[in-house]
């Protein structure tokens, strides 16, 4: 079985079809998909928003969690058997996927499929942004736009542990959920959230983590403090836009060089931009260990919203699209 995405509209373009197992290539496992996150990707690409996503048809599904159950010539490393983790980008949702052997993560023995999905790409993104990316340390203040959602709420959790003070923005439904965390909430629909993040940081916040990208993006930048870091990694205030979906990207990188350039005339006041986005490879591997370690450990926890099976995906894309989700919905085979 595989999930296809056939054509530009809405959920409802999504078909189940009856697919036979690949055989694995070179360097490659067949890994049976246990498991497999529903993201903000997948919305974007109903809408051909996703940059450089494949042509339609095809089959999305950002991450898998699985078993591998055979495996290709000049493989080493992996053996029949073994549960595994893996960043696709697409063709996750199948029920077999041969996956190249470099990008398998062994996931801990005893850590529930679903959890290791919610935990993949939405964890290594947390994780590196928090660590790498703003290197966020104990007595900072940081805002986390959409801490209720899939990597919000990982945000929130890697921030609180690293000893910062944080501030998320949120629905009113979601505040009780949000300060379980740890974090005071901000409520983006009824509340000026600059306002209220210059009253709670009146001396400006450490860093920004911003999904949201757009005119978003120029109100995170005000609110830092000198030396402060603005971390953008998407566009989801953009995807009703009707232009090419290069268009946003192209102005995020014009606004971030405005702001580069400003460094030699003294307006930066060491305040920094960056754009992150998550990618398969050594890099990712190394931090996914990491993640698994804090969940196997109970030092991160990955709300899973729903659960769903797989050939439930349009439904899966339906909840994440209305809002009310809270972390991560997962797609089980």
């Amino acid at each position: 079985m595989e999930i296809v995405l056939t054509d530009r509209g809405g959920p409802e373009k999504l078909r189940v079809a009856d697919t036979d197992s690949p055989a694995p290539g070179r360097g490659e496992a067949l890994v049976r998909v246990l498991a497999s996150g529903v993201s903000f990707a997948e919305v974007q690409m109903l809408s051909h928003r996703y940059p450089m996503q494949p042509k339609y048809p095809f089959v999305p599904g950002y991450d898998l969690v699985g078993e591998v159950t055979s495996l290709g010539e000049d493989v080493t490393g992996v053996a029949v058997g073994d549960r595994v983790a893996a960043l696709m980008v697409t063709g996750a949702w199948r029920t077999h996927v041969a996956v190249k052997a470099d990008r398998l993560v062994p996931v801990p023995d005893g850590l529930d499929a679903g959890v290791a999905a919610a935990a993949t790409m939405n964890g290594v993104t947390a994780w590196q942004m928090v660590h790498q990316t703003a290197a966020v340390r104990p007595g900072q203040t940081v805002l986390v736009h959409g801490a209720s959602g899939g990597v919000g709420t990982l945000l929130v959790q890697l921030t609180v542990a690293a000893g910062a003070k944080v501030l998320g923005t949120a629905s009113q439904s979601k505040h009780d959920a949000v300060r379980t965390l740890g974090a005071t909430p901000i409520d983006y629909r009824t509340e000026d959230v600059a306002a209220r993040v210059r009253e709670l940081a009146p001396g400006g916040v450490d860093a920004v983590f911003d999904h949201l990208g757009g005119d978003s993006l120029r109100v995170s930048y005000d609110l830092l403090a000198d030396g402060g870091i603005l971390v953008n990694y998407g566009s989801a205030s953009t995807l009703n836009d009707n232009n090419h979906w290069v268009v946003p990207y192209l102005r995020t990188i014009r606004r971030f060089a405005s702001w580069w350039l400003g460094k030699p005339l003294g307006r930066a006041r060491g305040r920094r931009a960056s754009f992150y986005y998550v990618k398969p490879g050594a890099s990712f591997n190394r931090a996914l260990v990491e993640v698994y370690q804090l969940v196997a450990e109970g030092k991160l926890v990955p709300p899973i919203d729903q659960r769903l099976p797989m050939k439930e995906a349009a439904e899966g894309l339906r909840l994440l699209m209305n809002g009310k989700a809270t972390g991560k919905i997962v797609l089980e085979a």
